[in-house]
């Protein structure tokens, strides 16, 4: 990689604004996910943890939302370098019936000139390719869920730096976006799969990147969300498979390799490295 010596000369060292949009349940859980990652360069990260303004969690302590959350009309005056919106449980309802629905809108609208490089994840990425593409959501008969292998469609990207030419990453949803629909956009397909389809796609119009899956999951995470759908299947019946490639001999008292942790860290590190090659040093520039 050769650095012009436009870029070289306007590399001022501050530290990255990054902002975490949490729409998780477990916000605990998710926020120190995403921390290990995106702080694991030597670039100074100065993380921001967001919450919707009117949604209230049930699932997190008031007392850590009050003392570590800001909501987004408390920093909607900012600007950031980075924005991450996160997954939510919620693939079952149409976008425009979710209760936050209007305020996301406002979000997803709102980083066109206040954020710098926008990364979808899971949820948040097809409620993103939904609002400026037109790209539908489709329910799948059964859950996608467990470790799948992808591949490596674009090498020369700089958000692939480093990836081997396949990986293995964590799934889990009940929706999916087509490839077909995806192709019609013309948005490059970064990471993609013969079973679940596209993975990482990158959005240059809107500087966004999306990701349907999970780099970020801890190693036992897919194994937490099978005991909860377990323990769920007692109350309405639902049949619950094992996550597919995920526990040994599909053994689920066998300790789960982590197969994906290396190439979640090049991911968010090259994504990290894009924003500090690229974003203005004077803040009040971006979005501009």
């Amino acid at each position: 990689m050769v650095v012009d010596e436009d870029t070289a000369s306007r590399q001022d060292i501050r530290p990255l604004r990054i902002g975490l949009l949490n729409l998780m349940p477990k916000k605990i859980q998710t926020e120190n996910q995403f921390a290990r990652l995106i702080g694991a360069t030597p670039l100074q990260i100065e993380l921001s943890l967001i919450r919707m303004s009117e949604h209230q969690t049930k699932n997190t302590a008031a007392e850590h939302m009050e003392e570590f959350y800001q909501t987004f009309q408390d920093v909607k005056d900012k600007k950031f370098d980075g924005l991450i919106i996160t997954g939510a449980p919620i693939e079952h309802l149409e976008f425009e019936d979710v209760t936050y629905w209007d305020e996301l809108v406002e979000i997803m609208n709102w980083t066109q000139t206040h954020v710098h490089s926008t990364f979808g994840v899971c949820w948040g990425a097809m409620a993103m390719l939904h609002h400026f593409h037109r790209v539908p959501k489709h329910i799948l008969p059964a859950k996608l869920f467990g470790a799948y292998r992808h591949y490596n469609k674009n090498p020369s990207s700089p958000y692939l730096r480093g990836f081997s030419d396949d990986c293995v990453i964590p799934v889990s949803r009940w929706t999916e976006v087509r490839r077909e629909e995806v192709n019609t956009t013309n948005l490059p397909i970064l990471l993609d799969s013969d079973v679940t389809g596209p993975c990482l796609i990158e959005d240059p119009t809107y500087r966004a990147l999306y990701i349907l899956n999970h780099l970020e999951y801890d190693s036992g995470t897919l194994g937490e969300e099978y005991a909860r759908d377990l323990a769920q299947n007692q109350i309405d019946g639902a049949d619950i498979a094992l996550p597919f490639n995920y526990f040994p001999d599909d053994d689920p008292k066998s300790t789960p390799p982590n197969r994906w942790r290396s190439h979640a860290h090049l991911l968010y590190g090259n994504w990290i490295n894009q924003i500090y090659q690229s974003t203005p040093y004077n803040m009040d520039e971006i979005g501009g």
